[in-house]
């Protein structure tokens, strides 16, 4: 899948792969309110509050230790916030546990895979489709007189899609540890896929991978937010790619949103390029100094 074709010059509203954005007037899918995330003396985040719109592909970005995977781990419900709420379609989901907001349509990966290593890629996926299911384990046990096997049929459907999307075929039954890791990072979008969520949060898609892994990546992420529907929420280290495909971009700080807007709002505020490049705040970083850190919007895509 490498060797994109060069995406067209962007228009009004669109980002830089000519994608484009959510208008304002879309509904808000997700909303944090005052979050506050403390362990012991530790603040990992302070008084932090966005709102994400249906149909967006929003980034977070920051130094190290800035707060941004605990921000997600309060998406996904693996952190409770000490104190703020989260919302998920309009619903206070502060209390609930993470499986209990993937039935509602949060799904994720994680920067260190999760993968089951014993497991074919096939059955790893499936794996995504457990809350789908309809059928509970007495009729699952008369799988040749009920409609359990029908289920069955139309969730190994769905999935084929996915692994058609994702470019896997080939390894579809191939056991998921012995793969390389770009395959890996790929088998596990797959299976947050298959989950078939409203919200999906990405934590380092990119992480480790070469440059055509990383191209390829990209276009997968672009192709879920457009072609899946799927409102997109990525944490990536790689500037260029997130000033690429993102929407709308937030920057975190020592646990605190220091900016948030479009990738080239984003990219001029001085706040950012003291968070990235430690300047001073009386004086104005070179452009080149800022564009070596924090990479401006590519108009085409290698």
């Amino acid at each position: 899948m490498s060797g994109a074709p060069v995406a067209p010059h962007p228009g009004p509203g669109q980002n830089s792969l000519g994608q484009n954005s959510p208008t304002t007037q879309a509904e808000t899918i997700f909303e944090a309110r005052g979050v506050n995330l403390r362990f012991g003396g530790v603040h990992a985040l302070t008084d932090v509050s966005f709102g994400i719109r249906r149909g967006e592909l929003f980034s977070i970005i920051g130094p190290n230790g800035a707060g941004k995977t605990s921000m997600v781990n309060c998406i996904s419900g693996r952190y409770r916030p000490t104190d703020g709420k989260v919302y998920f379609k309009g619903r206070d989901v502060t209390g609930l546990t993470p499986n209990h907001r993937a039935s509602l349509g949060i799904g994720r990966t994680f920067q260190n895979l999760a993968l089951f290593g014993h497991m074919t890629v096939l059955d790893n996926i499936m794996v995504g489709r457990h809350h789908l299911l309809k059928n509970n384990f007495l009729t699952g046990s008369l799988y040749w007189l009920t409609g359990a096997r029908k289920e069955e049929l139309a969730h190994r459907r769905e999935v084929e899609e996915i692994i058609d999307f994702l470019e896997i075929q080939h390894v579809r039954k191939a056991t998921a540890g012995t793969l390389s890791y770009g395959l890996r990072k790929r088998v596990e979008l797959a299976r947050a896929m298959a989950l078939k969520p409203d919200l999906i949060l990405l934590d380092e898609p990119m992480a480790g991978m070469n440059l055509e892994e990383k191209e390829d990546m990209a276009r997968y992420i672009v192709d879920l937010n457009e072609e899946f529907g799927m409102t997109v929420v990525m944490i990536e280290h790689d500037m260029g790619v997130v000033m690429d495909i993102s929407h709308r971009v937030m920057v975190l700080e020592f646990g605190k949103k220091i900016a948030e807007g479009k990738p080239e709002e984003v990219l001029a505020d001085p706040r950012v390029r003291r968070a990235y490049l430690g300047e001073d705040d009386e004086e104005e970083a070179p452009v080149a100094a800022v564009s070596a850190a924090v990479p401006p919007p590519r108009k085409e895509v290698a």
